[in-house]
């Protein structure tokens, strides 16, 4: 019980806990199930791209791409049913771009070797300056959209809509990946000693790129969520967002040095800062306040993983001297 009170997770639950205790007081009708249920479903693009984000975290990699990503996804999303194309087509297509444009990402830095934060900085623009060729800037608005697309992800079952109920399947389906799958382990594995994990027979570079690969995939399933939940597709739809997406994993507790982190804590990461960012401005704070509180999480959290992960570094270096 007391290594429970002192893990990432339990941290992360009661500071949310503690969060909706102190907003539930000033404003109850926030914490009704009606309210927490629209919460979930805003926050839901943010937990599956978070997910996305873990897998390539967690083997020394970062991904800036996926905003950019979920925006062409989403575009492509909208024009294909603006010609009539079926849901089922589009969804398979979207995921299968999605997962081009992360394997894009992760050739170049499995067979070039250039940085991950170089690779996706830069395919982060060439993919909204394709939205932009495509469209000539042209937006794709509710009353050129079918209502069978937008429908699908607001439809409510059990209370919860079909966008929630995806982001739901989506963490066990990963839950189950990275704990019960030999190329989910090998994610940390990866990130935790890519040497040894070389000597293992894991190809460190086979490795990042399926990460990159994961991490478009679940870009391309959001970018149509998005564009059908609200209805509008256009170049910079999610601009900033994998900003929130990363910050996400780190306040979860994903290692940005890699190898380290859980399905939970990014999870709840994302929630923390969906509550927050759904709940500041119920109580009244500035824009600018809400980007200078999300700031302060995401530095706490940096300062909080230091700190906790320095020991541990030293302990497995004097293991590893030991056995030399």
């Amino acid at each position: 019980m007391t290594t429970f009170l002192k893990s990432r997770e339990a941290i992360l639950a009661l500071a949310i806990l503690a969060l909706l205790a102190v907003i539930a007081f000033r404003f109850p009708g926030f914490v009704a199930p009606a309210n927490l249920a629209n919460v979930l479903t805003d926050t839901s693009p943010l937990i599956i791209l978070a997910l996305g984000q873990m897998a390539v975290i967690l083997t020394k990699c970062i991904d800036l791409s996926v905003a950019a990503n979920l925006a062409l996804c989403g575009m492509i999303a909208a024009i294909l049913n603006g010609i009539g194309v079926p849901l089922p087509l589009i969804l398979i297509a979207v995921v299968a771009l999605g997962a081009g444009l992360g394997a894009v990402n992760g050739l170049l830095v499995w067979k070039l070797n250039i940085p991950s934060i170089v690779v996706t900085l830069g395919t982060m623009t060439i993919y909204r300056g394709i939205i932009f060729v495509l469209t000539d800037g042209k937006w794709i608005n509710a009353h050129q959209m079918s209502e069978g697309f937008k429908a699908f992800p607001r439809a409510v079952i059990l209370g919860l809509p079909v966008m929630a109920w995806i982001a739901v399947g989506v963490v066990l389906g990963f839950a189950l990946f990275v704990n019960r799958t030999a190329p989910g382990r090998a994610l940390f594995a990866v990130g935790g000693n890519p040497h040894a994990a070389v000597y293992t027979g894991i190809s460190v570079g086979r490795t990042q790129f399926m990460a990159f690969v994961l991490s478009g995939a679940l870009a391309g399933l959001t970018g149509y969520l998005w564009v059908a939940r609200y209805a509008v597709a256009y170049v910079d739809i999610a601009g900033g967002f994998e900003l929130d997406v990363v910050a996400a994993c780190v306040i979860g507790g994903i290692a940005i040095a890699g190898g380290a982190g859980s399905v939970a804590g990014a999870v709840m990461g994302a929630l923390f800062l969906g509550i927050v960012k759904n709940a500041l401005p119920v109580v009244g704070i500035s824009p600018f306040w809400q980007m200078a509180i999300s700031g302060s999480a995401i530095l706490i959290a940096i300062a909080f993983n230091a700190r906790g992960q320095g020991p541990k570094g030293r302990i497995i270096l004097k293991q590893a001297e030991h056995r030399a």
